[in-house]
């Protein structure tokens, strides 16, 4: 910070430049979206726990049934442990370290990340104890639903529920095959015996699927109302034997993924939406590699037609589909549901930058409909939908909790929303639970870090509200694309948006006090058109002229003559106070 001049200096130039850091800390998301996991780990905490809020839970899980099943993630702001889409969540996590793995290590992330896969895993091998059986789900979703109480205090059933051959599952039990098989590659260079161990489960579990095939939600009840497979189990089976062919480089599994692409709707489907539920257009986008390098062989033709739609996916939500588009927005975000749209987001999000990565190292475009995509557009594409979960929204708000200082404060969590037990050390009943907490309208006690909210509605609108879960609940899958989003994004080069100098053009004493009018020139050098733009000023204390107030003091905006700042052009503004000069950060911008 610059030092006031003299008086007889007072009209000399004192030039200094305050330079911005990049528009949102993708390093500091990426450490807050991992501790997310953690907050949703059941079971024996180990000693290394960095979310000290919670304590062991579930310690007799499956016990009732004559297993253990104590481990794994509660899926959301409930107690369940969904299987399906736990074994999904793996899945991404496991793809986030094999895609983005130089991006973890750089930024120290990469131990967590795999602490993150290890407990899903663990926790998988407990559940498959024999090929053609899985333990698919801890708890009933009617019963904890009728409870508002920390896990550490559950009262509720944890009755046990598995797949067999009589009662089949063949999308939990691929699914749960594509995690062990994606998570076995990304700790071969790490624990080669664990990688083997995940292996074995992992091929089991697609012969047991593919032999005995059926619908999870047919053979069991209990998770119609949660996580019915909507869209089948054919695409399960077709995302298992892509994993498990990249894990293993054995022409089986990709002899497998082209000679069913048709009858098991991989080349026949073209999707807007990928997600727990529905994997073709990550299957496509898997298969795509393989094309791309140069390593389709005899299969190259069927490949084409994977790949074909898995463009039609990334055209969709590129906007540039001839009309087949995913909805945005008036904010700009990707829309594909009410009910926890951000997960649709995160997840469309983490398929694009691993798809702009893929044509980036092979010299290839994306061709749309609507022309030519370089990877590089991707990739800003990408990054835009990022952005506005962090903050670069209509309500400033950032949709991930814990970060920014405008997040949601009233998540639909039962453990954010309850004391800690070190803190309340007394047990919480199942309804009380909801008279003294859910309806509260103070905010969580305990910050969960991380965690990935529901989102906006189609208007942008969104009410922090706890019963507002269709909006303020966190999961699993909604936090997992996070991860390798965030890691990719760290290796984006920064832009300073706005350089600024300050000019003291002029002084004088009024009341007693020295004065000094600072003339502040920004100039933008980010080889973009700034179209918003927002400052926080640290030590103003004086007037400011040629910027626009908000409701924040400490915050201004572009005047209202100033539209948009292009690529190398200049605005000014004046300020008047003594002391030392106000300090001046970009908060946020557009640039396009």
């Amino acid at each position: 910070m610059a030092r006031l001049m003299s008086a007889t200096l007072a009209l000399l130039l004192l030039l200094f430049t305050f330079r911005t850091a990049i528009a949102y800390d993708y390093k500091d998301a990426l450490q807050k979206s991992l501790l997310f996991f953690e907050a949703q780990r059941s079971g024996k905490l180990p000693c290394d726990q960095r979310v000290t809020w919670r304590g062991d839970s579930g310690l007799t899980d499956g016990f009732q049934q004559g297993v253990d099943l104590v481990g794994g993630y509660y899926d959301a702001g409930d107690h369940v442990k969904f299987g399906f889409p736990m074994a999904y969540a793996v899945t991404i996590l496991s793809w986030s370290v094999i895609e983005f793995e130089k991006e973890l290590v750089a930024t120290n992330e990469l131990k967590h990340a795999l602490d993150a896969i290890r407990w899903g895993t663990d926790y998988f091998i407990k559940a498959h104890k024999e090929p053609n059986a899985l333990w698919v789900q801890v708890g009933d979703g009617d019963s904890d639903h009728l409870c508002w109480e920390r896990a550490e205090d559950m009262s509720t059933p944890r009755t046990a529920f598995k797949i067999t051959t009589i009662n089949r599952g063949s999308d939990v039990a691929s699914e749960t095959a594509a995690a062990f098989a994606a998570a076995s590659l990304a700790f071969r260079h790490y624990d080669s015996f664990y990688a083997d161990v995940l292996l074995l489960h992992a091929k089991q579990l697609f012969t047991f699927a593919d032999s005995f095939r059926g619908k999870y939600d047919d053979s069991l009840q209990c998770v119609k109302k949660f996580y019915p497979s909507a869209s089948g189990y054919n695409d399960e089976l077709l995302w298992a034997s892509a994993w498990l062919y990249v894990a293993t480089n054995d022409q089986f599994y990709l002899n497998y993924a082209t000679q069913n692409a048709a009858s098991l709707g991989g080349i026949g489907w073209a999707v807007t939406e990928f997600s727990w539920d529905n994997k073709y257009a990550g299957v496509q986008v898997l298969l795509s590699k393989a094309l791309l390098h140069g390593n389709g062989g005899s299969y190259s033709d069927t490949l084409k037609q994977y790949q074909a739609k898995g463009e039609f996916f990334l055209c969709a939500a590129l906007q540039k589909n001839s009309g087949h588009n995913i909805k945005l927005t008036p904010g700009g975000l990707l829309y594909v549901d009410e009910w926890n749209n951000l997960q649709y987001v995160s997840s469309a999000t983490f398929l694009m930058l691993v798809y702009s990565d893929y044509l980036a190292t092979t010299n290839n475009v994306l061709n749309c409909p609507d022309g030519q995509v370089q990877p590089a557009d991707i990739l800003k594409f990408a990054q835009s939908q990022v952005d506005y979960i962090l903050g670069n929204n209509p309500k400033g708000m950032s949709y991930m909790v814990g970060f920014g200082s405008n997040y949601p404060r009233h998540t639909h969590h039962r453990g954010a929303s309850i004391p800690s037990i070190a803190v309340l050390n007394t047990t919480v009943g199942c309804t009380a639970g909801f008279d003294k907490y859910y309806d509260s309208k103070d905010p969580d006690p305990n910050v969960i870090y991380g965690a990935l909210v529901g989102g906006p509605d189609s208007n942008d609108a969104f009410t922090d509200e706890r019963s507002n879960y269709q909006q303020t609940e966190p999961t699993l899958v909604g936090s997992a694309p996070l991860v390798g989003i965030f890691a990719r994004l760290t290796g984006v080069p920064s832009c300073a948006p706005i350089t600024f100098v300050h000019t003291i053009t002029d002084s004088w004493t009024a009341n007693g006090e020295k004065l000094y009018r600072h003339l502040v020139t920004g100039s933008n050098h980010c080889g973009k058109t700034i179209t918003y733009l927002n400052l926080k000023f640290d030590g103003l204390s004086g007037p400011i002229y040629g910027l626009n107030p908000t409701n924040d003091k400490t915050k201004f905006e572009f005047p209202a003559w100033i539209t948009s700042l292009a690529s190398n052009s200049q605005f000014s503004f004046v300020y008047v106070q003594g002391g030392e000069a106000a300090k001046i950060t970009v908060e946020k911008y557009t640039a396009n």
